[in-house]
């Protein structure tokens, strides 16, 4: 039997993020395999009119919980949605809901977390560092609190090459970055921020290294984990293959390319494209939970979950593998020809032109104009474009992540631990696994009718003929303007037909012949 999984059963769980992509997917693998677990408290916040219950329902309705239902029918009876801002210092958590996180909460796992890379200074402050801080002040008041496992990235110290697992120090102190988030103007933070973060790409990996330091030093007697997770993807194996349903990471890439929209990207080919799939995340998590509850370590252990350095994939093999899942199952109502120089340009090395990916999108929003409706193309693409000028820094480097940590755990696990929460990413078929990720997103993000693919496929074949003859067309146009315009061309076009015309009486003669 699974000691982790018996760890949890009757245990009385706090989560944070729990509405977030891998706050789903470990609720359903907590319930999966601890249906008997007491309780899953969620901090939630209303949004889009729902309530939090309503935002519970529509977790639970998802395809990612039905195998739960099955081994848990009550599931929806052991999650207790609280009402919770994690914008407000004190989470806006009502005293009666505190009380009952305070005297009950065994474990938490605190995943909420702004992942915006280009998020305001002072917001990604409050959810990333406050709040963390606000959550450590909380579990020390929880008297039967067995485990705090924060939930961080292994992109937090990125400014480094080589990275080990231990806590990196900032140059200024978290507690002064908090205080003066209150009472700075929002224009003296923007002329700051590039100061503050330094060598680090965005806010995002600065203030996640700032909420690790607020751990160290705020724990206190709480027995506390670091997880360091690298780029987080769809599921591996658990509970199916391919699940997401965002569009963060590769996802948002994967749906631009293959509608067509994006046609390049600056990349290096073999830099390394450390993705973990979220189940091996969760996984991971949950035998950290365990393992910090149950032996105590004296320090704070710092667990990298990155695939790099056991089994490496770089953005070139990647890419290849998208190219050729794109060829069997084509994304519906492409916007052109998906996919057109992926293998070529958007894993290479050089620079990609903006204004080829403007153009169409220009093109479209003046026919949308002209039939009455309303432009968005351009908005999109523009939004497309932030976004990808934001990851080239990632999908330029490697990074080296030491995982002695990682790898002393897995050894503690039994063999049945070992296959009930695997986290050992080097069992991983890369090929197999990028192939499901674009079938999941096809299936699960965009919700596409796998039955379509025969459509889509023709699709495909109809935008693939425009685009020759469009660019043939293009190419005769233009030579014909050059003709007319130069001596010199109008020489080398008499010379290629006078040679075509040569080579095919060479060969029509013996033809002739032999008649």
């Amino acid at each position: 039997m699974s000691m982790i999984a018996a760890f949890y059963s009757g245990k009385s769980i706090l989560i944070t993020g729990a509405t977030g992509f891998m706050g789903k997917v470990l609720m359903e693998k907590l319930f999966r395999t601890s249906p008997d677990l007491k309780v899953i408290y969620i901090l939630v916040r209303p949004k889009a009119g729902q309530t939090t219950q309503q935002r519970v329902f529509q977790i639970l309705n998802s395809q990612l919980f039905q195998q739960v239902k099955e081994v848990c029918p009550n599931v929806h009876e052991k999650i207790r949605a609280i009402y919770a801002d994690l914008n407000h210092n004190d989470f806006a958590i009502n005293k009666e809901d505190m009380q009952e996180l305070l005297s009950c909460t065994n474990i938490i796992f605190h995943c909420a977390a702004t992942v915006r890379f280009d998020d305001h200074l002072r917001h990604a402050v409050q959810l990333n560092v406050t709040a963390t801080q606000q959550l450590l002040l909380m579990a020390s008041q929880m008297p039967k609190l067995e485990a705090f496992i924060h939930i961080s990235t292994a992109f937090s110290n990125c400014n480094l090459k080589h990275i080990d697992e231990v806590i990196y120090p900032c140059p200024v102190e978290p507690k002064k970055i908090i205080d003066s988030m209150e009472w700075l103007d929002d224009a003296i933070i923007d002329e700051i921020t590039p100061k503050l973060i330094g060598d680090r790409p965005n806010t995002y990996t600065y203030t996640k290294a700032l909420g690790e330091m607020v751990v160290q030093q705020e724990s206190g007697n709480l027995n506390i984990a670091i997880i360091r997770p690298s780029i987080v993807g769809a599921t591996w194996q658990e509970p199916f293959p391919g699940w997401v349903d965002n569009l963060n990471g590769p996802s948002g890439l994967i749906i631009a390319a293959g509608k067509g929209f994006l046609r390049s990207i600056r990349a290096t080919p073999m830099a390394v494209a450390d993705l973990v799939p979220v189940d091996t995340v969760v996984n991971l998590t949950l035998a950290v939970g365990w393992y910090t509850a149950v032996h105590r370590p004296k320090s704070t252990l710092i667990y990298h979950c990155t695939s790099g350095n056991l089994n490496p994939c770089n953005w070139g093999k990647m890419g290849l593998q998208v190219l050729a899942t794109f060829e069997k199952a084509p994304f519906e109502r492409a916007f052109r020809r998906p996919h057109a120089d992926f293998t070529s340009n958007l894993i290479t090395s050089q620079y990609w032109n903006a204004v080829s990916h403007r153009a169409p999108a220009i093109i479209y929003d003046f026919y949308l104009r002209l039939t009455g409706r309303k432009p968005r193309m351009t908005k999109v693409m523009n939004r497309l474009l932030r976004t990808v000028s934001m990851l080239e820094y990632f999908v330029n480097r490697s990074w080296e992540w030491s995982t002695y940590n990682t790898e002393m755990l897995m050894s503690e696990l039994s063999p049945e631990d070992q296959r009930v929460f695997n986290f050992d990413v080097r069992q991983l078929n890369w090929l197999e696994y990028i192939e499901n990720y674009v079938l999941g997103v096809k299936k699960y993000l965009l919700k596409e009718d796998m039955a379509g693919i025969p459509e889509a496929k023709q699709h495909l074949k109809r935008l693939r003929n425009i685009h020759y003859l469009f660019n043939t067309a293009l190419f005769l146009i233009a030579w014909r303007l050059l003709i007319a315009r130069s001596q010199m061309a109008r020489n080398v076009w008499f010379f290629i037909v006078s040679f075509c015309y040569k080579f095919l009486s060479y060969f029509r003669a013996p033809s002739t012949l032999k008649v």
